[in-house]
């Protein structure tokens, strides 16, 4: 699995323009496929939802043209579908597969509607039957209620009042009210029970207005469209930034200090989830808005819980169980039964991992209760749901983090992490690595010490593996049990010791026979892997100096500073044979310089991170260096680079 491992951050500040909005997006893009003229539409979201919706269009006969960047022109069909009988793939897009489904069931053709498992259990029986009140012939292929469908033509009667219920999800009434159009003839949608995510409601109407055709409307219960409604081309649609998007970049302002200002939304937009700042706000974040951007940064004191109604902002509402974390108090976030048919089970996910980094949650059909607690590093796992890696994302002002299967965000934000990474400042590391017995442990405890810095000894990491394998009779070169080993390792470290599941081991991992087991160990990937999460995770606020082989090689191979320290074999065995002396083992140089030689050439002839000096990383060679000296340059390089 693909993974991104975040250090703790310290800051966030910056501008970030904001890709198109995927709601929008979709339903431009349909309708335009059904108006009649052509349609140029700019700044369309480039994403994999909009990438099944211009692939459906294709397959149906709908002329679609790029026309360079974000820009594309859509020749329209005048409400009558080309292709008359189609297999169409749309993913897990629900933006694109239940409008289309409403479409293509009024079109009077013979289709095939399918996605990814996901969508397959991602209820759609009360829009198919809003449409077989309208005559539609629709059989499902799989479960009853859920897709695969198979759309026939059908004996298609307008007039008459359609009902839908409204509180699974507001795309069965958006497909619906979108769709109708194409009959010609006056049409009612009523909606039974509580209409839920009003906001995407807003913006179907809105985007149906702007292709000529108005609906009337009764509070948020009843929708008529009116006879003789046909969709026509506007010329030129743009495509306004995504709100929701938005809705991290503000909360990284709020919680990280800002100012955060993101451009392509503002107060002014159809979008129901820019009232997501005024959530924030109310979390006491600072906010200002204009008419075509939004800015955040954090309260002069703390951030506050709050207790909240989040029908108006149902997908910005997740970012809000995470910006929990650094307020005072329990967060309530209510009516968002919305969650649960989602790309996954928001509720239940969200639950999940929150309980993960240490945070009290409590969860019901349709709200989550979230009490902060000290965040500790966990592997938060997305559900192939592009929110959830997202929204984490903000944890990581918390503590390190993992985000597995980060590439599930180009469902909507191709590009998020980078754009993540440019407005946030992470704790620096000094990555410090050198062969056996070059002094780089303790240049590095130094300076760590001297910056305030925590101190990891990677080495140790190893030689603790080393040594819990052979205190539980485990060969050295059996790499999945020593893999198993390391995956539970309890590990501590003090100023001057480290322990074992809690027992001081500093000595017992310094013998030779252990140094010799932690080079063996190290060299097998399985181990490596279980022990490289472990190893970032200590990238904490203020900073981190870290020694090893492979600090800036594959630890941190992005680290602002890397300092590869090295010494003759001479030097270095001559320093161990003195060490060991001071501290009453026996000991025989050339012995040593042997030993010496042949783990050089293990460490850097290994297959996997093998030692190395990295292109950009400083050479110290402190053969004829006394450690002040070693210490005092290591400094000078940190300041030069205003770590």
């Amino acid at each position: 699995m693909e993974f991104l491992d975040l250090p703790q951050l310290l800051s966030a500040a910056g501008i970030v323009r904001l890709p198109g909005s995927k709601s929008i997006s979709n339903r431009v893009l349909l309708l335009a496929a059904l108006a009649e003229g052509e349609t140029e539409v700019c700044d369309l979201l480039a994403s994999d939802d909009t990438e099944r919706m211009l692939e459906a269009l294709r397959a149906l006969g709908i002329g679609v043209a790029h026309l360079g960047g974000e820009n594309w022109r859509i020749s329209g069909c005048a409400g009558r579908i080309p292709v008359r009988q189609a297999e169409l793939f749309l993913g897990n897009a629900g933006t694109a597969f239940r409008p289309m489904t409403a479409a293509l069931a009024l079109a009077g053709g013979d289709y095939v509607l399918k996605g990814v498992a996901r969508m397959h259990e991602r209820p759609i029986g009360d829009l198919v039957d809003g449409l077989r009140q309208l005559g539609a012939d629709i059989a499902y292929l799989g479960n009853e209620g859920y897709p695969p469908l198979h759309l026939r033509p059908g004996s298609i009667h307008s007039g008459g009042v359609l009902r839908v219920r409204g509180d699974v999800s507001s795309q069965f009434l958006t497909g619906l009210l979108m769709a109708l159009p194409l009959t010609g003839e006056v049409a009612t949608v009523e909606v039974v029970g509580e209409l839920i995510s009003k906001p995407y409601i807003e913006i179907t109407l809105a985007t149906m207005a702007r292709f000529g055709v108005v609906v009337q409307r009764e509070g948020w219960q009843r929708f008529t469209v009116p006879a003789g409604s046909r969709y026509r081309s506007p010329g030129t649609v743009y495509v306004e930034g995504d709100a929701s998007s938005a809705s991290y970049f503000l909360a990284l302002g709020a919680i990280g200090g800002g100012p955060v200002r993101v451009e392509g939304v503002g107060g002014d937009s159809i979008q129901g989830d820019v009232k997501f700042a005024e959530a924030l706000a109310q979390m006491g974040a600072r906010i200002e808005t204009g008419p075509n951007w939004m800015s955040a940064r954090a309260p002069v004191g703390d951030l506050v819980a709050v207790d909240l109604d989040c029908n108006h902002i149902p997908d910005a509402a997740m970012t809000l169980a995470t910006a929990a974390l650094f307020a005072k108090g329990t967060t309530m976030l209510r009516n968002i039964a919305s969650w649960r048919v989602k790309e996954t089970d928001r509720i239940a996910a969200m639950a999940t991992e929150l309980r993960k980094l240490g945070a009290v949650v409590e969860e019901g059909a349709d709200f989550i209760r979230v009490t902060p607690a000290i965040l500790r590093p966990a592997a938060i796992d997305t559900y192939d749901d592009h929110r959830m890696a997202m929204c984490f994302s903000l944890a990581a002002f918390g503590t390190p983090l993992r985000i597995n299967d980060p590439q599930c965000v180009a469902k909507t934000f191709p590009d998020y992490f980078d754009r993540f990474a440019a407005v946030t400042r992470a704790a620096p590391v000094i990555a410090i690595d050198g062969p056996s017995a070059s002094g780089k442990g303790t240049v590095a405890a130094r300076v760590a010490a001297a910056l305030g810095y925590a101190y990891l000894d990677s080495g140790a990491l190893y030689r603790l593996t080393a040594l819990a394998a052979r205190r539980a009779g485990v060969d050295w070169a059996d790499e999945p049990a020593v893999a198993a080993i390391a995956t539970g390792l309890e590990v501590t470290f003090s100023e001057n010791d480290v322990c074992l599941q809690g027992v001081p081991v500093g000595d017992a991992i310094r013998t030779e026979e252990i140094s010799a087991g932690a080079s063996q160990v190290a060299a097998l990937p399985a181990v490596r892997a279980a022990l490289l999460f472990r190893q970032r995770a200590f990238n904490t606020a203020p900073g981190l100096v870290g020694d090893g082989r492979d600090m800036g090689s594959v630890v941190f191979p992005r680290a602002p500073l890397k300092v590869f320290l090295t010494a003759t074999a001479e030097a270095r065995a001559e320093r161990r044979y003195k060490q060991l002396i001071e501290k009453g083992f026996s000991a025989n140089l050339p012995a040593l310089l042997l030993d010496l030689q042949q783990r050089d050439a293990r460490d850097s002839g290994r297959s996997v991170a093998p030692l190395r000096q990295e292109a950009d990383a400083k050479l110290l060679d402190t053969t004829s260096l006394t450690i002040e000296e070693a210490v005092d340059q290591v400094l000078r390089w940190s300041r030069e680079s205003a770590l």
